[in-house]
Parts: structure tokens; sequence; C-alpha cells
């Protein structure tokens, strides 16, 4: 009987670990295309922001399965940052296989991405929403089939002439967002940090807006 005790409270502790290891792992999911003609657009702002990160922490990306990799860990967090190799519009392929190849929840989700409907520069950090027009996140909601996740948009402005969309998005950050898109950059990284350790909640009150 005793033994038979010890051996179903160790299962129950070796569960309990596993289930509190999944909640320290994150997948931080950078929207981009790839391909040198992309490099440096205003729709590859997630791949800058994760390029970033990477780069700061002294770690690097290795090509896997439907993306680049890297891992970084902080503070007994452990975060997987992917930049699909889907292209854009089947961003939720990569993001769904690696949400099951690392068993990481849903929770612990972000997805980077840039939003016309956002001046230049400006953070936005959301739980949940509609795909707003862009077809890297409508992707997303179709393969996770939800559309609550979490999600950080960085602003590009719409600073084009009518049916000029598709070539503004695509386009080169021009000379004035250049010049300040390191300190934008940096701040982003801040908040993926930030939402890793002092979670979604308190993350929105302190970079929402600015």
């Amino acid at each position: 009987m005793c033994k038979f005790l010890k051996k179903w409270l160790g299962f129950g502790i070796k569960i309990k670990k596993q289930e509190t290891d999944r909640m320290k792992k994150f997948l931080i999911v950078g929207l981009g295309n790839i391909g040198e003609k992309y490099v440096d657009t205003r729709h590859n702002v997630g791949f800058n922001i994760l390029d970033y990160l990477v780069k700061s922490d002294g770690a690097t990306f290795e090509t896997l399965k439907l993306g680049d990799v890297a891992t970084l860990r902080i503070k007994g967090r452990t975060l997987i940052l992917l930049k699909p190799s889907t292209y854009m519009n089947l961003s939720g392929k990569a993001i769904k296989y690696w949400l099951e190849k690392e068993k990481i929840p849903l929770e612990n989700l972000l997805v980077v991405t840039d939003d016309l409907n956002l001046p230049f520069g400006e953070l936005r950090l959301k739980t949940k929403g509609s795909d707003g027009g862009h077809n890297g996140l409508k992707d997303t909601q179709d393969k996770l089939q939800t559309t609550k996740y979490n999600r950080f948009r960085f602003g590009i402005s719409a600073s084009f002439g009518k049916g000029r969309q598709v070539d503004y998005v695509l386009g080169k950050w021009d000379d004035d967002e250049k010049s300040k898109l390191d300190e934008r950059l940096k701040i982003s990284a801040a908040l993926i940090k930030s939402f890793v350790l002092a979670g979604v909640n308190n993350t929105m009150n302190q970079f929402n807006g600015k």
C-alpha cells in the first residue's frame, strides 16, 4: 500500500512539474515574408523585432521546419522565437506546428505584426480581436480556430495614396522612419520581455499607446 501511495504521489508530482514547465514556455512569432526583396519592408517589422531581440541577447536563429527558430531563456522562462518561412499568407501553419511541437499553451503565444491603423511606431498589445484584414492574422485565426490569442501590433501608419496600399506595405522604410526605428525596436523587445515576465495585463497597461 505504501509503495502504491509513493508511486501515485510521485506520478502526481511529475504531472504537476510538467504543467509548470509548460506554463514557463512561450512561443513568440514575428510575421513577415522570406526573401531578399522583403528585407526591411514595413510588412516585415515582425521579423525586425525578433531579430533585434535575438541579437541583443547574443543568440542566433537556425533554419528548422517551417521557419527560423531561436531559443532565449529569461529568468526561468523559455522563449521560442519563430520567423515563419511559409510567407505571410500561410503563417498559421507554422504557428500551429510549433505550438504543438513544443507543447506551448495558447495563452503563451504572442504574434507580432504590422498594423496600418496605428501611427508609425505605436505599440498595441491585445488578447483577442479580428484579423483586421491582415492575411497573416487571418491564416493564424483559421489554423487555430480562434480569435482569442495574444497579438502585438506595431504601427506602420497609412501614409499612402489611393490604390497604393500594397506598394506601401511592401515598401522599404523611409529615411524618417529609419531614424526612429531602432528606438522603437528596443521598446518592442522590452514589451515582449514584459509579456513573458509580468503577464499580458500588466504589459498592456505599461506599453499600449507608447
